[in-house]
């Protein structure tokens, strides 16, 4: 059984947080000792909170992420992490890149290996509901098959 996960998007403050959260809920829901933590391929957003969007969507779903703080994938997190989880093909070549061989795409796990995409790119609050969708199902359904909760 894997027993920590690290879920990575570009900047860590809208889907990464999100998976991270869930993830959390299901490890609790299971009564599993996890190591669950999210970061970003990226710098911009380094100690920042998640965006008030994926504040918002993750609250209305019963789920607190309002004190994770971004920051940046490091070699020592690959080294670490037993399964890292990338949000999209882009973050999974850059994992690939920097040496990570325990690496997956989320979408694997419920969506025909779609990326996860990022809710900027949808008109307004409607693209974090629809991620937040998308994160919940492949969440829900990598715990199914690869954590192996009783």
């Amino acid at each position: 059984m894997v027993s920590s996960l690290l879920f990575v998007c570009l900047g860590n403050i809208c889907r990464s947080p999100l998976a991270e959260g869930l993830a959390k809920q299901y490890a609790d829901k299971y009564g599993l000792d996890l190591v669950i933590d999210s970061c970003g391929t990226g710098n911009w957003h380094v100690g920042e909170p998640p965006c008030e969007d994926s504040i918002r969507v993750a609250k209305m779903h019963g789920l607190d992420i309002s004190q994770q703080r971004s920051r940046q994938i490091t070699q020592k997190d690959i080294e670490r992490f037993e399964l890292i989880i990338a949000l999209d093909e882009k973050n999974l070549r850059d994992l690939k890149a920097m040496g990570a061989k325990n690496v997956v795409k989320l979408g694997d796990y419920g969506y025909k290996g779609e990326d996860v995409p990022d809710p900027y790119f949808f008109p307004g609050y409607e693209g974090f509901e629809k991620v937040y969708e998308m994160i919940e199902l492949c969440v829900e359904n990598l715990f199914k098959s690869s954590i192996n909760p009783k």
